[in-house]
C-alpha cells in the first residue's frame, strides 16, 4: 500500500524541522494515535474519527456519531448511565465533521446534540446537568458534599450546524444554540441563542446578528 503524499510530506517536515530522536517519536505518536483512532472508529461505529493523545470516551453504547468527527487532545467524552444510586439512559449525538480543540469535555446524563461542521474551541465544557439541584424539587442541601449530591438540575443541550464555540466557554442545559450562532471565548451560556448571531459574557448576550440582504454582522 502506498502512503499519500500529504503523509510524505508530513513526515519529511517533521524530520527537517526536529532532532532525529524527537522526530522518531512525534511520527511514533502520530502512528499510534492513527491506529488507536482507527480501532475507535470502528468499535464505536464511527467512520473517519480521529481522537488524538489523551482522549476518553465513556458510555460509548450511547454516543453516535456522524462522519469525520476529529479531536486534538484530552477530549473527555462522557455518557454517564449511573452514578451513585442514580440510574440514566443519556444520549450524545456528534454530527458530520464536528471538530473539537484541546480539553474539551462533554457530559451527559440526558441529551447532548451538536449538528454538523460545528467547531469547538480549547476548554469547553458543555454539560445537561450539575453535581446537586438547586432549583424545584428535591434541592440539594449545603450540608451535602458536592460529590455525594443528585446529579440533575439542568437539561437537555442541542447546538445547531455551523456553531463555533470558542475557548473556555461553559454551556449548560436547557440550552438551544441555533444553526451558524457563535459563541465568543469565555462565555457562559444557557437558555437560547438565536441562529446566525453572535453573543458572549458571562451570561452570554447577544453581540451582533448578521443581515443576510447586505451579508454582514451588525450590532444588535
Amino acid at each position: 500500500m502506498t502512503m499519500p503524499r500529504s503523509r510524505v510530506r508530513t513526515i519529511r517536515h517533521i524530520f527537517e524541522t526536529n532532532p532525529a530522536g524527537i522526530a522518531l517519536w512525534l511520527v511514533t505518536s502520530r502512528l499510534w494515535t492513527r491506529l488507536r483512532s482507527s480501532l475507535l472508529a470502528h468499535s464505536l461505529k464511527a467512520p473517519g474519527l480521529h481522537l488524538g493523545p489523551g482522549c476518553r470516551v465513556i458510555g460509548g453504547r450511547y454516543i453516535r456519531f456522524g462522519r469525520g468527527v476529529r479531536s486534538q487532545r484530552d477530549l473527555w467524552l462522557e455518557a454517564v448511565s449511573s452514578y451513585e444510586s442514580q440510574s440514566f439512559r443519556p444520549e450524545i449525538y456528534l454530527g458530520n465533521d464536528v471538530r473539537f480543540s484541546d480539553s474539551v469535555h462533554l457530559s451527559a446524563i440526558e441529551r447532548i446534540v451538536i449538528g454538523d461542521h460545528t467547531l469547538v474551541g480549547s476548554r469547553v465544557y458543555i454539560a445537561d446537568h450539575s453535581h446537586g439541584i438547586y432549583s424545584g424539587d428535591n434541592q440539594s442541601s449545603p450540608d451535602e458534599i458536592p460529590r455525594g449530591r443528585l446529579l440533575g438540575g439542568g437539561g437537555p443541550v442541542t447546538i445547531g450546524r455551523n456553531v463555533w464555540i470558542g475557548d473556555n466557554s461553559v454551556i449548560l442545559g436547557p440550552t438551544a444554540i441555533g444553526d451558524g450562532a457563535i459563541i465568543g471565548a469565555n462565555s457562559v451560556v444557557k437558555g437560547n441563542v438565536d441562529p446566525n448571531c453572535i453573543v458572549a459574557g458571562a451570561p452570554a448576550k447577544v453581540l451582533k446578528r448578521f443581515n443576510a440582504s447586505n451579508r454582514s454582522w451588525e450590532r444588535k
